[in-house]
């Protein structure tokens, strides 16, 4: 029987045996690389070919024109506010989700620019994009 000072079973006890934690560890990677492939099988399935492309179907883009002095164009062709609702109204109605794209005038009231812009959401034509020039001019 073997006697030990308390300063020396201190130091004994301080030591971590890694060997144990070592084994665990690769044990553990074995079951892993053993169990992952079981984990990805699929099931086979023969699909069916299509010779078909798919449709990319392209929004309908709607080209509102407004001048400095507040008339509307739609399309190119010239409008009244009034007729404006009409159009909207059959737009919305007949294309699926319609894009408005704006062209105003440098000089345009906000005011016209925001009555356009509230009939247009209230038809439910509510993407609206706004056209603009480069800088350079």
């Amino acid at each position: 029987m073997a006697f030990h000072s308390r300063s020396e079973q201190r130091a004994t006890l301080a030591e971590i045996n890694m060997i144990p934690l070592i084994d665990v560890m690769l044990v553990l990677l074995i079951i892993f690389i053993v169990a992952a492939p079981l984990l990805t099988q699929a099931v086979k399935v023969e699909l069916p070919r299509a010779d078909s492309v798919p449709a990319q179907a392209k929004p309908e883009t709607v080209r509102l024109s407004i001048t400095a002095d507040g008339r509307l164009y739609w399309n190119g062709e010239e409008t009244s506010e009034d007729a404006l609702d009409a159009l909207m109204a059959e737009t919305a109605a007949r294309v699926a989700a319609p894009e408005i794209h704006i062209e105003a005038d440098a000089a345009t009231r906000y005011e016209i620019l925001a009555r356009v812009m509230a009939r247009s959401a209230r038809m439910g034509l509510g993407r609206i994009g706004f056209v603009s020039r480069s800088g350079d001019r």
